[in-house]
């Protein structure tokens, strides 16, 4: 299994290295749980905002007939007119919502229990008979959530303000949908917001072991956007005492903890995780992917100081394969021989170390690659194959990595 998971690994990370220098990275350390609702109301044919007039009739037992409730139409956040079968709606258009003058009403199939006089979410796909899918019940607070979505901008730090306030909202529905946009956002659109972050604020949520671990991820991302160096010492205490230390997003707190303390924070990593033999592979890992973080979308540590912190795993065969592709992503051609030894020296389940060893000599420009390629070839020529094989677009014995493009200027304090 270790080993599938590597193969996938390579290729993905190959794939960075041998394409386009400019790579658009989204919020780092959030993953999105579901659709927004701007994706959702993109997606459908109609997304109005109705109210339950009356609700179905309960299930007779014995029955298999469907019972469907009637909703009426307020709002119209997409397609309007197709609720009209003179294909005409009547209303006004204000801030990209159509409001009803003359409220259409639909029918639904609704087996919840909320009372007459609730609003609801509707979608509608299919025009001209169309198919609804199941009704959201929506809060006031979601409906003036909702009522707001069509008139702002489609990125930006103008739109993720927006949903900045609503992080923590005590409805659930607008938490989740306001973490997912931030979790789609492109990472400079996040750094642009930082004038609007409340560092105190992030501060609190951090520290509130009520909030999930997901969640939480986000806000060291954007801690890490407003912070001040100061603010590290908390991250230092946490990262240092085993019982305090996150299982989940340390990734994204070992990341926080170095934009704001810059090169002086490597040690500590390195000392914790990268040179830890006593580490756990999830904490190595995570050291990992904060480090590669820092290589591609910020500038605060140079990728030479990166890539020395990467050299210690060159010392432990079982994790050396998961940074050799970042090194020669970053064009760090100073381990290439002992990056050959490490092919000699691999046997067994560690074996698995000379696939990427082959593909940075792949990539590597310099021309004692190629002799030592062969070499290699000489002593595993499946293992070679196999690297030629997982390689993107089937290999790259003529292309050169190219020059790596300066990450933006951060916006750290």
């Amino acid at each position: 299994m270790r080993c599938k998971i590597a193969c996938w690994a390579w290729v993905l990370v190959w794939v960075m290295v041998l394409g386009t220098s400019s790579w658009a990275w989204a919020c780092p350390f959030c993953s999105a749980i579901a659709l927004t609702f701007a994706e959702e109301i993109n997606n459908n044919d109609v997304a109005v905002i109705a109210k339950l007039l009356d609700p179905p009739m309960p299930p007779q037992p014995g029955s298999t007939k469907l019972y469907y409730a009637r909703f009426e139409c307020y709002w119209a956040l997409k397609g309007p007119n197709l609720l009209d079968p003179n294909g005409l709606a009547r209303g006004e258009l204000k801030a990209g919502v159509f409001h009803f003058s003359r409220r259409p009403v639909v029918k639904v199939l609704y087996l919840g229990n909320q009372p007459k006089g609730t609003f609801f979410l509707l979608f509608g796909t299919e025009p001209p008979k169309l198919n609804w899918a199941t009704p959201i019940p929506l809060s006031q607070k979601a409906i003036k959530y909702l009522l707001r979505l069509p008139s702002l901008p489609p990125s930006g730090a103008e739109r993720l303000a927006f949903f900045y306030q609503y992080l923590e909202s005590d409805d659930p529905l607008l938490r989740r949908d306001a973490y997912d946009e931030f979790a789609r956002a492109p990472y400079e659109d996040v750094k642009a917001l930082k004038p609007r972050l409340n560092r105190q604020e992030l501060l609190r949520w951090i520290q509130d072991p009520k909030i999930s671990a997901s969640r939480k991820r986000l806000y060291l991302t954007l801690l890490g956007v407003c912070g001040r160096k100061e603010d590290a010492q908390l991250l230092e205490e946490i990262l240092t005492d085993p019982k305090r230390r996150p299982k989940m997003g340390l990734d994204a707190m070992i990341a926080c903890y170095l934009t704001l303390q810059g090169p002086e924070g490597l040690p500590l990593v390195e000392r914790l995780f990268l040179g830890n033999p006593q580490a756990s592979y999830s904490e190595v890992y995570a050291a990992i992917q904060a480090l590669r973080f820092h290589g591609q979308s910020e500038s605060v540590i140079p990728r030479k100081r990166l890539a020395k912190a990467f050299h210690l795993l060159l010392d432990r065969p079982e994790l050396a394969d998961l940074v050799i592709p970042d090194l020669a992503r970053w064009q760090d051609w100073s381990v290439m021989d002992r990056l050959v030894e490490l092919f000699k020296q691999a046997q067994g389940k560690k074996s698995w170390v000379r696939v990427p060893v082959v593909q940075y000599l792949l990539v590597c420009p310099e021309p004692r690659a190629k002799e030592l390629l062969k070499e290699l070839e000489k002593i595993d020529p499946k293992a070679v194959r196999r690297a030629r094989f997982f390689f993107p677009a089937g290999g790259a014995r003529s292309r050169r990595v190219p020059p790596a493009k300066p990450p933006a200027a951060s916006s750290q304090n």
